[in-house]
């Protein structure tokens, strides 16, 4: 049995992820540390993510922690983790998802629907604005900033009639009071990977390859390397207003994304059936692209704002 020294970011959430799979890798009888690694992500916080230009902004610094030989495996979101992954490490694990759903969260109305003219919605994800503005143009959409408690502290302070969080981390920190309603994904497509973790150790470090090895999920992993490869064919970041969802089932994986424009308007939407998860996720990319995708996307790059290159 190995000490594994686990790199995990510092927020509440970030830490129940990394204690979860220590605990996990306990179970085992391997002995655990959880380092933790402040990130760009976490450094900058004033500002709205599509406004700051670095890739791997949640990651970055715990992999070179990795690659320096100072952790023997990171605990990430896996929709933080760049979908093209540096040959020095290895995504070695993906254990089962949590709820991969968007959840929306507010003390006077129940649904979304509620919402009366014009009230004010808390996100910073240019994903969900674009879908909900697409449905609701009336609403008024505010950059929305900080781990789970300070968002939830700004909505009962009354700055927003709601705010639109990830279920799989409010599901994960108990809070799962908070939610009033799900959004269904065909409603809301999630980001790539919402709802899954990546454990990353270095390529070649085998040992700890196999001690990780008993946590991957084959049917999670199929479902988001499908997405990743999708978002990989687009070319898009983690604030750029994508969205895809596969699921895999006995029959094969069904994948079904979307790419919508800033500030509302149609949202452009493609779905298929395979057997093979790359494969399938660049089809169904380059059906968004023939549906024109691509000047959505060069919208956005050229908007004035970096963004990110990858999620």
């Amino acid at each position: 049995m190995a000490h594994l020294r686990i790199g995990s970011r510092g927020s509440k959430l970030a830490l129940w992820q990394a204690e979860h799979i220590a605990a996990l890798l306990e179970k085992q009888g391997h002995t655990t540390a959880i380092e933790i690694i402040k990130t760009t992500g976490d450094k900058i916080t004033d500002v709205a993510l599509a406004q700051v230009g670095t890739k791997g902004m949640f990651t970055k610094e715990i992999e070179e922690a990795l690659r320096d030989g100072h952790i023997d495996l990171a605990v990430h979101s896996l929709k933080d983790l760049p979908t093209e992954i540096d040959p020095a490490f290895a995504l070695a694990a993906i254990p089962a998802r949590e709820d991969p759903r968007d959840a929306f969260i507010s003390q006077r109305h129940g649904r979304f629907d509620d919402l009366p003219q014009g009230a004010v919605v808390g996100t910073s994800s240019l994903r969900r604005q674009a879908q909900l503005q697409a449905l609701r143009p009336d609403l008024k959409f505010v950059p929305l900033r900080g781990n789970i408690d300070t968002r939830l502290r700004k909505l009962a302070l009354g700055d927003f009639a709601a705010i639109i969080l990830a279920a799989a981390g409010l599901r994960r920190l108990g809070l799962d009071a908070e939610i009033r309603a799900y959004f269904p994904p065909e409603v809301m497509c999630p980001a790539v990977g919402q709802g899954a973790l990546a454990v990353e150790t270095r390529a070649s470090d085998a040992a700890t390859q196999e001690a990780v090895a008993f946590l991957d999920h084959a049917a999670t992993r199929n479902a988001v390397l499908c997405e990743r490869a999708l978002l990989r064919r687009l070319g898009g970041g983690c604030q750029v207003p994508i969205g895809a969802y596969a699921i895999c089932s006995d029959s094969g994986l069904t994948l079904r994304a979307i790419v919508a424009p800033p500030g509302g308007g149609t949202v452009l939407t493609a779905g298929q059936n395979g057997k093979a998860a790359e494969p399938l996720g660049i089809a169904v990319a380059e059906a968004l692209l023939a549906q024109g995708a691509q000047q959505i996307l060069d919208a956005v790059y050229n908007s004035g704002a970096a963004v990110p290159e990858q999620p």
